[in-house]
């Protein structure tokens, strides 16, 4: 079996690639190891998914361009319109949508609806093979081709191989890109709740010495947090009796959205921050979690991904007359288009998280300080604001 492009992992950002490139012309492979999730006749209005995105309204758009962004279900989908973030000495920093002359600042979805609506669109896509549930075994690269070996025994081959298969990537190994994942020897828990105060389309932030919490919009009076905290921290959370999470979230939030109620029961990852030195090689080009891992305290992680993949949709739909999809000096020019987003967006995340989670008073006066500054400095302002609806 040949194919111009295969697509190993169908997570969010290998569908959405796959999705993208469906006028392409190009005959497009799509390997991913769990069955194809379906959409249950009726949705529970009451279950909601502990695991909940921001998708920016340029990600949204690209979205819509996939095909998958018009078939959600928008009662699920909230849109949120100004963001309030507190450090720890009454300093704040507050965005607003209204500034900046958008209708929203980003949307808070759950990954399941976003997955479920891709996947929709890729069962009838002509020029896609679906490969599922399939296992990767063995992966070789040769001058014109790479070779990609399946559990059951079939072979495929390929132009271009892309791995999209999360950030303990398989393909990533396989080629034996070097990575050096630093641990941020935190976790980041999840959960969701509902509220007895509207959250008037806000999402709130705080950063303290010792944790990062974010309470993300959901449709009515529901909340999703991500709060990230040492793993002993983590371990206690995910310990605690319902009512007394609660509270503890709660007296973290400075009551900001009254009583709290838990509707998914907590969950936790551990964060890290991974660069690669380079996320192309001949016949390869890495995507999402695959490509770099980034702390979720700016919620850019998944958009980064989906940043990738219209990257690469650019490159290869632009190619001109060069036929082949796996060329490097090709992919060195998606490489090179990410550059600057992807280390933006680490060193940016990297340095707040450093600077926040630190009890030594002098940084505690300058990050402080640096709020409550931007805060009143309209500009940067709305161009912090206009840089996160991409």
């Amino acid at each position: 079996m040949e194919f111009d492009i295969v697509i190993i992992g169908g997570g969010l950002v290998g569908a959405s690639l796959a999705a993208s490139l469906k006028s392409s012309g190009l005959r497009l492979a799509l390997v991913e190891g769990q069955s194809s999730p379906t959409l249950p006749d009726k949705i529970n209005a009451d279950v909601w998914d502990s695991r909940i995105y921001a998708i920016t309204p340029g990600n949204a758009e690209f979205l819509r361009q996939c095909g998958a962004w018009q078939k959600l279900d928008m009662s699920r989908v909230q849109q949120v319109e100004e963001m309030r973030v507190f450090g720890d000495a009454d300093s704040e920093l507050d965005f607003s949508a209204y500034q900046v002359g958008a209708a929203e600042l980003t949307f808070i979805l759950e990954s399941s609806l976003l997955q479920r609506a891709l996947w929709d669109g890729l069962q009838q896509q002509e020029n896609l093979t679906m490969f599922n549930p399939a296992r990767c075994t063995d992966l070789t690269w040769h001058p014109e081709a790479a070779h990609l070996k399946l559990q059951d025994g079939r072979e495929i081959k390929a132009k271009l191989i892309v791995g999209a298969d999360g950030r303990d990537s398989w393909v990533r190994h396989q080629a034996g890109m070097a990575e050096t994942p630093t641990p941020y020897h935190q976790h980041g828990v999840v959960a969701n709740f509902s509220i007895s105060k509207s959250h008037n389309s806000t999402a709130y932030q705080w950063f303290k010495p010792e944790s990062i919490l974010a309470l993300l919009p959901l449709p009515g009076k529901r909340v999703s947090i991500v709060w990230s905290v040492s793993p002993e921290r983590s371990a206690e959370l995910l310990s605690l009796s319902p009512g007394e999470l609660c509270k503890q979230v709660s007296e973290a939030s400075q009551g900001q959205l009254g009583d709290l109620e838990v509707l998914t029961a907590p969950a936790s990852f551990s964060l890290r921050v991974l660069n690669l030195a380079h996320i192309t090689k001949p016949r390869l080009a890495l995507v999402g979690d695959a490509a770099h891992n980034v702390h979720p305290l700016s919620g850019q992680g998944v958009n980064l991904g989906f940043r990738d993949a219209r990257q690469l949709v650019e490159v290869l739909l632009q190619r001109g007359v060069q036929s082949d999809c796996g060329d490097i000096k090709l992919l060195r020019a998606y490489e090179k288009a990410r550059r600057e987003d992807i280390l933006s967006m680490q060193l940016t995340t990297d340095a707040l998280k450093h600077l926040f989670i630190n009890d030594n008073p002098w940084l505690r006066k300058i990050r402080n300080l640096g709020l409550n500054a931007t805060n009143h400095f309209t500009p940067l302002k709305k161009l912090l604001a206009r840089h996160a609806l991409n």
